[in-house]
């Protein structure tokens, strides 16, 4: 791929960046190199922030599966947690609710895997899948808006996880045109970077 192209959102809209971003990913996703770079950067943010109760997201469209190394986190403490988000309606925040990895899931939502536990958390570390991002950790997504409302409906609770976004460097943008509702993540893992203010 020309990483100019990427580089330079200014000349697209939020759609053409997201369809040039989403064929990087999925080039980024066939380099088993960066995914192992990857799996790195994500342990090492759950090393460093040590939470108890960690939520992550159902691969997609050649987003990292991170469903390895949340298993392997969680036999490594029987105290710990990982949820996984539901759908609960199209203009609702998402709910996180308790997964393990032998637990029987469901289609929810745009087909996508939930659990089927039914126990609901709020985390304390939040793994958020990119479409891309900029330097200053803000993201693309797909366009529901499902994670921007999630984390506005945790700051309004006072239960804020911390936000660490999951992406490909090569889905990195300059910067990325943002809306009166975007908030940059707390952290963002690349398989060549971590960026991040904490």
């Amino acid at each position: 791929m020309n990483s100019s192209i990427a580089r330079n959102p200014a000349a697209k809209s939020k759609k053409e960046l997201r369809a040039t971003l989403l064929e990087a990913r999925l080039h980024a996703g066939l380099d088993a190199a960066g995914k192992d770079a990857l799996e790195r950067r994500v342990l090492h943010a759950l090393t460093v922030f040590s939470p108890v109760s960690v939520g992550f997201y159902w691969p997609l469209s050649g987003e990292f599966d991170m469903r390895a190394v949340v298993s392997r986190w969680l036999a490594s403490d029987s105290a710990r947690q990982a949820s996984l988000p539901v759908i609960t309606a199209r203009d609702r925040p998402l709910e996180f609710h308790v997964w393990t990895p032998d637990m029987a899931m469901q289609l929810g939502a745009h087909r996508i895997h939930e659990p089927t536990s039914g126990l609901v958390i709020v985390p304390d570390l939040l793994f958020v899948p990119c479409v891309g991002f900029d330097f200053d950790r803000y993201r693309l997504g797909y366009g529901g808006g499902y994670y921007d409302r999630t984390l506005a409906a945790f700051r309004e609770a006072g239960k804020v996880p911390i936000s660490v976004g999951v992406a490909y460097e090569a889905c990195r943008t300059d910067s990325l045109l943002r809306e009166a509702h975007d908030v940059p993540l707390d952290v963002v893992v690349t398989d060549v970077g971590f960026y991040s203010d904490l």
